[in-house]
């Protein structure tokens, strides 16, 4: 049967605890990185440990699960037609999250507060996903495919060919086309992640049509822990993080982070910056440059603590020597 051979007056396809229990099992890597960064930001691991390397892919690797998982629910939620009344609830709650988030984060975070965090993608890929519900799941795979290996030349082959100046504001940056992205605890912009949802959608439609999903039902029929988290996800979602925090800062109370290493962690953190726009060679040699330099000038901990700001013309004429001392290879 296609999806268009789905009649409206079909039953509405059951609860799939299976479902459940991936999403519960995607909570609890999210929260595994979650606290790997709050160690990160309490001084027990090096700055930048939670944005490089194995951590950087695990993180892009979780947010592929939920958005996908999210591809999968919309689907199961809504054949065989849109309930848009539970639609429109469900969109309300996530969206009224995702700015719960982003006021909260503004207060605690000023300088990296989550303006397009994994909420806001949801919402909007929620809403973008609707308009392939009725879509032949191929045409859907396509579509998702086709951002996929979009972006993939423009991270890799062809670094930068699809982005530009012009986003690099908060206004246009969650498009997923910016240069330089503001900074932000939660970047997670509509292109490329629409197209893990709408994998979802096209992989469950797939599914859905060749009658796979009772069978997939009867794969896991009792409820577990992972399941019933699974099952509260948002909520769940909401409320790790504030407690993860609050029980890695009474063990720091007990157990303080050894003092940081100024100097390391000054050029992880500008390495994490300029690698967005720069080769990465470049980027270790102006930041172990400029790290030395202001050293060197006693200007280090003043720019940390906020006494001159990085427009200070001694920092901008130190930047300039440095980038001429760094030139492309």
């Amino acid at each position: 049967m296609t999806s268009s051979e789905i009649q409206p007056n079909a039953s509405r396809v059951p609860r799939i605890v299976l479902i459940d229990t991936l999403r519960g099992v995607a909570l609890i890597a999210m929260a595994t990185y979650h606290f790997t960064w709050d160690l990160e930001f309490f001084g027990y691991l090096d700055p930048g440990t939670a944005t490089q390397g194995f951590f950087k892919i695990y993180a892009r690797l979780i947010a592929s699960s939920f958005l996908f998982l999210a591809g999968v629910s919309l689907v199961l939620a809504h054949t065989p037609q849109i309930r848009w009344q539970s639609f429109a609830k469900r969109l309300g709650i996530v969206a009224g999250a995702a700015l719960a988030i982003s006021v909260a984060t503004f207060v605690a975070f000023p300088g990296e507060w989550i303006y397009f965090g994994i909420l806001h993608n949801i919402a909007l890929s929620s809403l973008i996903g609707l308009a392939f519900l009725r879509l032949p799941p191929a045409l859907t795979a396509a579509v998702a495919a086709m951002i996929a290996v979009l972006m993939l030349v423009d991270y890799v082959a062809m670094p930068g060919t699809l982005d530009s100046a012009l986003f690099d504001t908060r206004w246009l940056a969650w498009m997923g086309f910016a240069e330089a992205p503001p900074r932000s605890n939660d970047y997670v912009p509509l292109f490329p992640w629409v197209a893990a949802l709408l994998a979802g959608v096209a992989a469950t439609k797939f599914l859905m049509t060749r009658n796979v999903l009772p069978r997939i039902a009867k794969v896991q029929t009792r409820q577990n822990l992972l399941s019933k988290a699974g099952q509260h996800s948002l909520l769940i979602y909401l409320v790790h993080q504030p407690i993860l925090i609050a029980l890695v800062y009474l063990f720091s109370l007990v157990h303080p982070a050894p003092p940081p290493d100024v100097r390391k962690g000054y050029i992880l953190s500008c390495e994490r910056g300029c690698i967005e726009s720069a080769d990465a060679n470049i980027c270790r040699a102006f930041c172990t440059c400029t790290a030395d330099r202001l050293i060197a000038q006693n200007l280090m901990t003043p720019m940390q603590s906020g006494v001159i700001t990085p427009q200070d013309d001694r920092i901008q004429m130190l930047a300039q020597e440095c980038a001429i001392a760094s030139p492309p290879p």
